[in-house]
């Protein structure tokens, strides 16, 4: 899957399981803000890295919340060095021939959905080279393109009718995806807020029928020839990488690589049996979070997305030079200590002013800055320099340019509330 993650009501610790156990996390601004400034997507690059332990270069897409994006957001994007958006919406089904399902691109030439609804994109418009957008695909029921079905559609009424239905939604789910399939094979996604899937989200009902309707069109999708539930990440590296579905293995990412730590180390890294009674709890009160990182003394905002550590419980976040199962952020030391398990991350000009911000270091202030107003002089981040296990980067096969189509289901993004 995919995780689109703001900051408010989000419990870091999870989002570093996520992480571990091979799913991928993206950029959803710190508060939930539409039309974000650059502060709230690049604010929630740093809580991401320093709260979850998520590598910077790992952090590679970004969807708007409420889907209310611009072209100044994209601009963004691309100075901050994301690899893609999906914010835009596909709303005219494949078997139109003026459809705007359109496999994954890059905004090389500009932007080709939401031209009516967003200004300043579309007509060759924004140029944004190697930004790649991955449109958000609808369903659509009986009503053709006058009954589309995006965010969390099990929620909707199905083909004029006055309240939902799992059958008529399963029934369109399956429909779309066929016309997908049997056609150029545009990947499809399954968008929803956990709110809306979870049995134990307190105060909220959902029917246990809903959950076995959205399984049952995920067990019945799998069952048709070389169809793939994938991130995000993963359909990319695809797109831009095509192979044949016997050499699937040779994309990193489809390897889906486990870490090698022993299941009685004690260590806050992201896999439950290592980490347990390891994680910190912060005690904010309109959310508090667990966290293998440390707890901020104040809640972190746009303006200031590093505070400082509680000084009685400090911990190193995740350094440059080693990967997140790998990381003691108690002991301070990286257990990869074999060329197998090296690991490089990236800097980005996410910093304000954009200067080049890299993980690692106990937290605090932005260097140059006042966390008043978020301003400051240029800079950079020093990172950790005595870390045992630094061996330079991963190398990775090339895999082999093949021709091949696969239907690819992106099944699960989720934008987290």
């Amino acid at each position: 899957m995919t995780y689109f993650v703001s900051l408010g009501y989000t419990n870091y610790s999870l989002i570093t399981d996520w992480y571990a156990e091979g799913n991928e996390i993206a950029d959803h601004t710190m508060t939930h803000m539409g039309s974000p400034t650059p502060e709230e997507v690049n604010g929630n690059l740093i809580a991401l890295n320093s709260l979850a332990g998520i590598p910077l270069s790992a952090l590679k897409g970004f969807r708007a919340p409420l889907l209310d994006f611009n072209a100044d957001t994209l601009k963004t994007l691309h100075d901050s060095k994301f690899l893609y958006d999906s914010s835009a919406t596909a709303s005219i089904p494949v078997t139109d021939p003026n459809t705007d399902a359109y496999w994954p691109y890059t905004l090389d030439n500009g932007l080709a959905n939401n031209c009516l609804t967003t200004p300043g994109v579309c007509r060759g418009e924004p140029k944004l080279p190697g930004l790649w957008e991955i449109p958000m695909y609808a369903f659509f029921d009986q009503r053709g393109v006058r009954g589309p079905h995006l965010m969390d559609p099990w929620l909707d009424s199905a083909n004029g009718a006055s309240s939902p239905s799992n059958a008529a939604t399963l029934a369109y789910m399956q429909s779309t995806f066929t016309d997908h399939y049997n056609g150029n094979r545009q990947p499809i996604g399954l968008y929803t807020h956990p709110i809306h899937v979870s049995r134990t989200y307190p105060g909220v009902t959902v029917s246990q029928d809903t959950i076995d309707m959205i399984n049952r069109f995920l067990d019945w999708a799998q069952e048709r020839d070389n169809v793939w539930i994938v991130s995000n990440e993963q359909l990319l590296d695809w797109v831009r990488n095509p192979v044949p579905a016997s050499q699937l293995n040779t994309i990193p990412s489809f390897a889906c690589p486990r870490p090698t730590i022993d299941a009685s180390v004690k260590v806050c890294n992201g896999v439950p049996q290592n980490e347990a009674g390891l994680l910190a709890r912060c005690g904010f009160s309109d959310f508090p979070f667990f966290t293998c990182y440390g707890c901020p003394t104040t809640v972190p905002t746009p303006q200031n997305p590093l505070p400082a550590q509680d000084p009685n419980q400090v911990r190193h976040r995740l350094p440059a030079t080693c990967s997140t199962e790998y990381w003691d952020p108690i002991g301070n030391q990286c257990l990869c200590n074999s060329a197998s398990c090296a690991f490089q991350d990236s800097s980005r000009p996410i910093g304000p002013n954009g200067f080049n911000f890299t993980g690692g270091g106990i937290g605090g202030d932005l260097p140059g800055v006042d966390s008043s107003t978020g301003t400051g002089d240029n800079g950079s981040v020093p990172t950790d320099d005595t870390l045992p296990g630094r061996n330079g980067a991963n190398s990775v096969a090339e895999p082999f340019l093949g021709s091949g189509l696969l239907a690819f289901l992106v099944a699960a993004l989720l934008s987290m509330i």
